[in-house]
């Protein structure tokens, strides 16, 4: 695995604009100027985000002209008990706005991370309608739960200390994962 700090994606999206990662604290963590130095990158993450939050923050994105938009959403809708069809519809209206806005934008839409394992079950359902409905406004699916999922569903802990937020070894993993979806 390479180290995330000294990867680099080779050339850019294609269209000119930046590059914007979209989400929760998740996102917000990355250090993706740094792991992405040959694209221009603006981190959109904020530390306790929603599906709704998001999608109530999307003309900011838009306003960026973003050659591609990263969206890493969900995990804190299950902490504020919400079902999986409102994760699911959060997560469908955020990737059809942007489509919509940013018809030339890339978009690739992430997986929801495992958390703890009471809550897998939820989770992979999230992941299968999200990926089934990625395709309908032409984003592209980064199914990151082969990576970070234990037998039982929940975060590996080689990944994180809380079962929540990744650690470097996470970003890592997430970082080679993401590389061919920001290439051309």
């Amino acid at each position: 695995m390479t180290d995330a700090r000294s990867a680099s994606a080779p050339g850019s999206t294609g269209q000119g604009g930046p590059v914007v990662f979209l989400g929760d604290s998740l996102t917000e963590a990355g250090r993706w100027d740094e792991w992405f130095p040959d694209l221009e990158v603006v981190n959109a993450g904020r530390s306790g985000d929603t599906t709704a939050d998001v999608q109530d923050r999307l003309e900011e994105v838009v306003q960026q002209h973003p050659s591609a938009v990263v969206v890493m959403v969900g995990t804190n809708d299950f902490g504020l008990r919400a079902t999986v069809e409102q994760v699911v519809r959060g997560t469908e209206n955020i990737l059809w706005t942007l489509h919509h806005e940013l018809p030339d934008a890339r978009i690739v839409v992430v997986s929801v991370l495992p958390r703890e394992r009471e809550r897998a079950e939820w989770i992979r359902q999230v992941n299968i309608h999200v990926r089934q409905f990625a395709p309908s406004v032409k984003a592209e699916f980064l199914d990151l739960w082969p990576v970070f999922a234990e037998e039982d569903g929940e975060l590996d802990p080689r990944y994180s200390e809380d079962r929540v937020h990744v650690n470097d070894a996470g970003y890592t993993a997430w970082v080679d994962a993401l590389r061919p979806h920001l290439a051309d």
